[in-house]
């Protein structure tokens, strides 16, 4: 959907809530000035919508009486589940979130009996969620139709500019997207390539469905394959460990980003790719289980120097 047209539905959703307000308050709502909510008025207007317009500087808009959307029910557990959801998407990048989530609040405001528009308002208000944010995309375009040829198992033809802004066309079958990191991927078989690919979202400019189908294997797992993409791209040094612990326990203590882990006869091997060294060795020495770097030797030599530090601050040396 158009950012304007979002933003009309957010005005009519607003009035349904609140009854009457001021245009200054919707435009401090929309984040818009004043002049574009009295467009945003007119376009309800142009559809149909009875809307009263007080005169005035501080004039107001109302709703024409009687004007309601068909209700809604929810209980306690589903508006929970909802307000967490809204707050949430504040923070995933979603092109328009801000009106969008105002919107959608007010839809259940509107439809919910006191105590619960009080626990809406209250997770709002007083919920903080530690979520990654990222820069706005300019749309959500590529999302929605990902998404939905992912759920339809329906291949599309995808154009991408990758990181050297080279533009590309490809045929793509979408197995899942995934949120990570503050950045949106998508996930499949790329079939120029002919291979398992992950694509970042924002570099997608173009997405066209086709009238092909495909199969997704079973249980795949969309986030640990770009988990495991980014643990593999290409830096300055490839490093090695074998580590003296089972795969669960070494799931347990590494992050999935700091490389694939496999198991293997006498433990388990870590293989990552990372430009500081410095940081891996300090990865390494919080792990409560032993462990041999394979390579490469710079890595040895960071981890020595870390340990000499941690001698020298134990012996009272600074």
């Amino acid at each position: 959907m158009s950012r304007p047209t979002t933003r009309v539905l957010t005005v009519l959703e607003l009035l349904q809530t609140h009854g009457r307000m001021s245009g200054s308050e919707l435009a401090r709502r929309l984040e818009v000035d004043r002049r574009t909510v009295r467009r945003y008025i007119l376009k309800l207007e142009e559809l149909g919508i009875p809307i009263t317009a007080e005169r005035g500087r501080d004039g107001a808009y109302m709703l024409v009486a009687g004007f309601k959307l068909p209700p809604m029910m929810f209980t306690e557990d589903e508006v929970l589940a909802l307000s967490v959801g809204l707050l949430a998407s504040r923070g995933l990048g979603l092109a328009e979130a801000a009106p969008a989530v105002e919107s959608a609040q007010a839809k259940l405001e509107r439809v919910m009996p006191a105590t619960l528009k009080r626990r809406v308002r209250s997770v709002d208000e007083s919920v903080t969620l530690d979520i990654s944010r990222a820069r706005e995309m300019a749309d959500n375009t590529a999302l929605v139709a990902l998404s939905s040829a992912a759920q339809l198992r329906k291949r599309v033809r995808l154009g991408y500019r990758g990181a050297r802004e080279e533009d590309t066309e490809r045929d793509f079958d979408p197995y899942g997207l995934v949120w990570r990191g503050g950045r949106w991927y998508a996930v499949g078989v790329c079939h120029l390539r002919q291979d398992l690919r992950t694509f970042r979202l924002d570099r997608v400019r173009a997405v066209l469905p086709l009238d092909v189908h495909f199969t997704r294997p079973d249980g795949f797992d969309a986030l640990a394959h770009v988990e495991a993409a980014v643990a593999s791209l290409p830096r300055a040094f490839a490093v090695e460990v074998l580590l003296d612990t089972d795969l669960g326990r070494a799931r347990q203590h590494l992050f999935a980003t700091l490389g694939v882990l496999e198991a293997v006869p006498g433990g388990v091997r870590l293989s990552g790719q990372t430009d500081d060294l410095d940081w891996f060795a300090r990865e390494l020495a919080r792990l409560p289980f032993a462990f041999h770097i394979q390579r490469p030797d710079g890595l040895r030599a960071a981890l020595e120097a870390r340990a000499q530090k941690l001698l020298a601050l134990a012996r009272g040396g600074g």
